[in-house]
């Protein structure tokens, strides 16, 4: 039996883990609908069989959140240790295996949500009973909060929580998903802790034109039009903008790489010479990550035309998923993309195109140095003494949006070992190995002990 000095059981918390994840995996929690109230009591009869009270908050019927607590002795404020139960749809004829059945096959755990984020629920579970098992002397409370709805934006999840029940969220700090991908890069290996997201800035784009029969083209086809504003906005990189965790990202991961990737590192800041400096980076992903923690972003995402073949419409109409960094404001997204389409002084092209936003949030980001970053730097040594911890801001959302705003320090950190399959993450055949998760589990608890004991 591996115990820490603290009493943990490493072995134990292990295989917890991984039954609790292979089991939170069977409930199909596909959002939409979600329907996470019945994922939520399996975690409550859990806790209740350990003694633990665990309550079972609904937003709506069949949308459940579970929330614990273990009392500390009030010295420090609470850390909250989060996660959410609903996951993307996943069609199984496209998958080796069930993508609701959790089967272990080969050291491997498959299934819908078993990197987002079931895996860290079942993490946290396993470290929040070991706790309570050991009656550990805690400074801060301990709160444990499995979610709704943070796929399809959080309404009825964390959201809702932070309107109706902020109470039961309260904390100084809170460890989340986002962050904790593993990377091998120039021999030295890499640990990334999110500090930050950006916000989101959905935006319609309009062209007009005239209507007529399909068989006499025109040139005032308003789907041309806006075909040909989409390949400029497609094709246009943004303008730079630098935030803080941006700042840091680069210079510690130019800090920690040998040679020539080092050197890249250190040049993206540099507007001239960043494109230069991504072509070095071999994992075009990777690539495509960072420039996106430095830039605005807008990807056009769905096209409506006429609603007939023959018929060209008088107007057409396209969605842009637009995210915003850290600084900036959907105002200056917008302005961003007029300035590509050649709208500001134009008036032909301000007659033929509107711009509207559908959606907004402000981005979000965390001091990088805080006690917190420090727990997850000292827990990571242990266990991957030659690994680098740096922040890294992620270009999509999640719930630390919510907490951020209130004063909270959110981190995304659930820790995979490099060699996991990032990409399957909302695509096919998500899985995450037994030895990944087992070492996430070794990770997190001693920073969780940390930073609470």
């Amino acid at each position: 039996m591996t115990q820490a000095p603290n009493g943990f059981d490493a072995e134990t918390a292990l295989r917890e883990a991984t039954a609790f994840l292979q089991r939170l995996i069977q409930f199909d929690t596909t959002n939409p609908p979600g329907n996470e109230t019945p994922a939520a009591r399996y975690i409550a009869d859990v806790f209740a069989r350990e003694g633990c009270r665990a309550e079972v908050v609904e937003s709506a019927p069949g949308r459940g959140s579970v929330i614990a607590r273990l009392k500390g002795s009030g010295s420090k404020r609470p850390l909250l240790l989060l996660s959410h139960l609903d996951v993307v749809p996943a069609v199984a004829a496209d998958w080796k295996h069930d993508p609701f059945g959790g089967e272990l096959v080969d050291g491997e755990i498959w299934g819908r949500g078993s990197l987002d984020t079931k895996n860290l629920t079942a993490v946290w579970m396993a470290v929040f009973l070991q706790v309570k098992r050991l009656g550990l002397p805690l400074k801060r409370d301990l709160i444990f909060a499995a979610t709704a709805d943070e796929e399809m934006g959080g309404t009825y999840g964390v959201k809702w929580l932070v309107d109706n029940r902020p109470e039961l969220l309260e904390c100084e700090f809170a460890l989340n998903e986002g962050g904790g991908t593993g990377m091998q890069l120039g021999g030295k290996t890499v640990y990334l802790y999110q500090t930050a997201e950006k916000g989101i800035c959905w935006t319609r784009l309009t062209a007009k034109g005239r209507a007529g029969h399909a068989s006499v083209p025109h040139r005032d086809n308003p789907v041309v039009h806006l075909a040909g504003a989409l390949h400029r906005i497609g094709t246009t990189p943004l303008p730079m903008h630098v935030s803080d965790t941006f700042r840091l990202f680069t210079e510690r991961m130019a800090a920690c790489l040998p040679g020539q990737l080092g050197q890249a590192f250190s040049l993206l800041l540099d507007p001239a010479a960043q494109e230069q400096a991504l072509a070095l980076i071999p994992d075009e992903y990777q690539a495509n990550t960072i420039r996106a923690m430095s830039h605005n972003t807008a990807a056009p995402t769905v096209l409506r035309g006429s609603d007939k073949t023959n018929v060209i419409p008088r107007v057409a109409t396209a969605e842009i998923d637009c995210r915003i960094l850290p600084g900036q404001t959907p105002e200056s997204l917008l302005d961003e993309l007029r300035q590509v389409l050649g709208l500001q002084g134009n008036g032909e092209a301000e007659g033929r195109f509107e711009l509207a936003l559908d959606r907004a949030s402000l981005a979000t980001e965390s001091p990088p140095d805080t006690p917190l970053a420090d727990a997850l730097r000292t827990a990571l040594a242990r266990h991957d003494p030659d690994a680098a911890l740096v922040p890294f801001l992620v270009p999509g959302g999640t719930d630390g949006r919510f907490l951020r705003p209130l004063g909270v320090v959110c981190y995304g950190f659930a820790p995979t070992l490099p060699g996991t399959d990032e990409s399957s993450v909302h695509g096919v055949n998500e899985r995450i190995s037994v030895k990944s998760l087992d070492f996430a589990v070794r990770v997190l608890w001693d920073a969780v002990t940390e930073l609470i004991l």
